[in-house]
């Protein structure tokens, strides 16, 4: 059914905010069925990323009033775009989903306004994520405190060991 003019300055109100305040990923879904396609608009939504299949003129009037260039050859394919607050979720999701649909690829992106290649969202794909990030300074925070922590139980446990000795020598005495 085709979408009326409203309907079409609604989009492109959506796109132009998305395009102005995220970061995007572009995709080729031609070949995936619409229940795969719900599948993964579903998955992505509860990791908080937005997906929408939108009509290529539609995107490149977003993309005009955003400022933003991108690679002519992009928008003569069916695109779908995944939008986000970071640069990593949308990457990684996306890239987890191109294994599970092989007919899903990867365009390119924008992160901070500017496109991006196809193997700048593959780089973003293989980070691990923030919570994975966090952790890791957690642990590195903590290794030097529990390094320091054992030393000094260790002077403590000699201590105790010394003790333990005096005391069985004053028994069998």
């Amino acid at each position: 059914m085709a979408k009326t003019r409203l309907q079409k300055e609604e989009q492109l109100s959506k796109l132009n905010d998305q395009f102005g305040s995220k970061k995007a990923v572009f995709v080729d879904y031609q070949g995936l069925s619409v229940k795969e396609i719900e599948n993964m608009r579903n998955s992505l939504e509860e990791k908080g990323v937005k997906f929408m299949v939108v009509k290529n003129t539609l995107a490149k009037i977003a993309l005009t009033n955003s400022g933003i260039e991108v690679d002519g050859e992009i928008l003569k394919k069916p695109v779908a775009i995944a939008f986000a607050d970071d640069e990593v979720t949308p990457s990684k999701e996306i890239k987890n989903f191109s294994k599970l649909y092989e007919k899903l690829e990867i365009l390119g992106g924008i992160i901070e306004k500017q496109f991006v290649s196809v193997s700048t969202i593959n780089a973003l794909a293989l980070l691990p994520s923030r919570e994975e990030l966090y952790a890791k300074v957690v642990g590195s925070i903590a290794a030097p405190i529990s390094g320091l922590v054992n030393v000094m139980a260790g002077n403590i446990r000699g201590l105790v060991s010394v003790l333990a000795q005096y005391r069985d020598e004053q028994t069998k005495i």
